[in-house]
């Protein structure tokens, strides 16, 4: 491949999260490798926790561990169970489904999730 030629195969495209009515840009897709998470500073002081899967789906879930307070999500291990993906917190290791923000290890605890498109 010349060097014209792969800038051009390059991804272009910004995860974007709803924001009220309209979408907030948040990081370009580039940024994201499947498998491995990247932490985001929201305007509003939040931080979310970006993932992309091997297929291409984006997902946006709150940052904060809620079993330790600690903003570590990002950095979490990601994986599928019964076809539905997850991160695993870094630290105690409880599931959280990307899609859903639901603990798959406690019926009770949940993580918010943000609509994510990919524009």
């Amino acid at each position: 491949m010349t060097t014209q030629t792969m800038e051009t195969a390059q991804d272009t495209r910004t995860i974007q999260l709803a924001d009220g009515d309209g979408w907030l840009t948040v990081c370009d897709r580039s940024l994201l490798t499947p498998g491995r998470g990247v932490a985001a500073l929201l305007p509003d002081g939040r931080q979310v926790a970006l993932f992309v899967d091997r297929a291409g789906r984006a997902y946006a879930i709150d940052n904060r561990d809620p079993f330790t307070g600690a903003y570590v999500l990002s950095r979490g291990l990601v994986g599928s169970a019964g076809g539905r993906p997850f991160v695993a917190s870094p630290l105690l290791k409880q599931r959280f489904d990307l899609a859903t923000g639901a603990c798959l290890d406690d019926d009770d605890v949940t993580v918010p999730v943000f609509p994510v498109r990919t524009d």
